[in-house]
This record gives structure tokens, sequence and C-alpha cells, in this order.
């Protein structure tokens, strides 16, 4: 399935059906009397956030939205039939903003959380309503009112205990595949991964961990560079940033682990600057090759002197990823 994470809609609400004027013409009711009803409430839309949805692909295709009006009063003292709600479902973590103003309506943040993005109209009153002591055969009627139009911009923040951060290639893909059951693409050019992965995390008694893995970032991702940072926001709702460093020969003769950490970290800064003062947790990649090990020493010892802990693992192998992991679950408890 297509993973779309923005998409801009139009929704129209029900309008309120018109009043009535009628009059009664029974058998023994000789002065008769009024007898229009009133009209119905148009029906709203209503946003509803479905946790078995992860995506706004839907949204892509259908843009326009449009609920039923309520149904005209009738005769005999009836009542218009109100219009019925339309019923929109999003993935939970949905931001609603108003496509004109910009302006923040709603985070649809809990499963089964419901926003009403547009009001139906209120109905017309009939001319029941209008009878007095000296107007006794009214003929007047009130219409109802249109029904709210707007356009929305819908955003998914995933939902996620832990982001996976680093340049491309260095192995956070191979990562989440190795501790949960998600299966993102993996392969050797930069890259590969092109959509945020979600993955679920057993640690065993009882504890779980939600994990994204963020297509790479890179050096300029602010103006634009490589596939920007706008994947960024599904990592804003996270505890927690694991930031994976590589220094294996893949990642070309100029790339410096420590240079990485600091470059993405100024990029995290540049796009959110609460991003770059969250709980992180570094590790180096691909301690099973030997260009890595050769310099995990030296690494070590650099991040040591900033107050860093560097983990040694590799996602390919599993070696130091349980211990990895048990340091993740850690400190997202102390975040938490």
């Amino acid at each position: 399935m297509q993973f779309i994470d923005e998409a801009t809609i139009q929704v129209k609400a029900g309008d309120g059906g018109n009043g009535c004027v009628a009059f009664r013409r029974e058998a023994h009711v000789p002065r008769g009397g009024p007898s229009g009803g009133d009209g119905g409430d148009g029906g709203s839309i209503v946003l509803v956030a479905d946790p078995q949805l992860h995506t706004l692909l839907d949204f892509k295709y259908h843009r326009h939205y449009k609920a039923l009006r309520g149904e005209d009063g009738r005769n005999k003292d009836q009542y218009g039939k109100s219009g019925a709600d339309l019923e929109l479902r999003v993935p939970v973590g949905t931001v609603v903003h108003d496509a004109s103003t910009g302006d923040r309506l709603v985070d649809l943040a809990e499963p089964g959380a419901r926003f009403v993005a547009a009001r139906g109209g209120t109905g017309g009153q009939g001319n029941i309503h209008f009878a007095t002591a000296w107007n006794r055969a009214p003929r007047t009627a009130s219409p109802g009112t249109a029904g709210e139009e707007r356009a929305l911009r819908l955003e998914l923040k995933l939902l996620a205990d832990v982001g996976l951060l680093g340049f491309p290639n260095v192995g956070k893909s191979t990562l989440i595949s190795r501790i949960s059951r998600a299966r993102p693409k993996i392969a050797d050019y930069p890259f590969t991964t092109l959509q945020p992965n979600l993955g679920v995390v057993d640690l065993g008694d009882d504890r779980v961990l939600v994990v994204a893995d963020i297509p790479g970032l890179v050096e300029g991702a602010a103006e634009g560079a490589g596939l920007g940072h706008r994947f960024l926001r599904h990592v804003e709702r996270t505890r927690v940033l694991v930031h994976i460093l590589d220094t294996s020969p893949l990642a070309g003769p100029d790339r410096d682990p420590l240079i990485d950490f600091d470059t993405l970290n100024a990029e995290l800064a540049r796009y959110a600057p609460d991003l770059a003062s969250r709980p992180q947790v570094v590790a180096l990649n691909k301690m099973d090759v030997t260009d890595v090990r050769d310099r995990w020493d030296e690494l070590q010892n650099a991040f040591a002197g900033r107050g860093i802990r560097l983990h040694g693992i590799s996602a390919a192998s599993g070696q130091g990823v349980k211990e990895l992991l048990e340091e993740v679950w850690r400190v997202s408890q102390l975040a938490a």
C-alpha cells in the first residue's frame, strides 16, 4: 500500500431543510390553522481516528466530501428528516489544519477520537411557530441555514516510542527488520527507504517499543537536499531518538561518524529545536566489518569525551542489538 502522509480535502456539511407553510384542511375543524413543520438539520462532516488505517491514501484520490442536507418540513405538522452525518476515517495521529488560514484545528492522537470538521446547517421553522393571537394564519416560514464549508489539510504523524535517524545506508532498515516484523526495502544504494516504516519490538516481560525508521537525512535537508526533512514530522511524537552511525567503506571515504552526528543534529535543530534536545542513544553499526572494528576504540573515546556512550552493534549479525534495545527502553522510561 502506498504511504501518503499529507492530503488536502474540501468538506461541505449539509444545509438545513426549509420550514413549511401549510394549513389544516380537516373535517369538523372549521377554522383549521397552520400545520407547516420544521425542516431537518443538515448532516455534519466528522473525522474519526481509526487505528486500522496507516496512510492518507484514500484522500489523495477523493478530495471533495459533502454531507446530506435536511429534508424540508411538510404539512400536518411533519418535521423534515435530518441529514445523516458523514464520517471520514483517518489514521490515528492525524493532525488537522485549516487549509486557508494554516491554523491547527485538532490532533487526533487517540483511537476513536472525533472532530466535527464542518457543522451541518439548522433546519428552518415551519409556520406553526409563527401563529399569534392576532395572526392565526401566518404565511411565514424560515429557510434552513447553510452547512459549513472549508478546506482542510491533513497531516499524518506516526505514533512511535523511538525514532531511528541516520545518513542513507547506515543500516536503519536492516536494524528494524531484525528487531521487528517490519520488512522495509534493503539495498546497498542511497535512499533505499522512501517512506517511514513502523516496527513493533517485543522486549519480553510485557515490554513493547514501537520504532519508526525514518528515510535517510543528509546535510542541507532543511533546504530540500536529498529527501529533505519532510519525514521528520514522524519522529516529533517519539520519546527517544536512536542515532545510527557508519564508518564502513560503503559510507564513503570522506564520511566521519562524529561529523555525521553533528550534521544531523544541526538539521534536527533547524527543523524543530526541541527535537535536537530530545534524549538520544547513539550506535555505531556494522561492527562485523573489519574497518569499523579498527576504529571502535578511537570513536568510543571521542564520543566519551563528549559525555556520550557509544554502542557498537551489527544489525546484520545481531551483535550488540539486544544491549542497545535495553538501553533504549531504559532511556524511554526516563523520558516518559
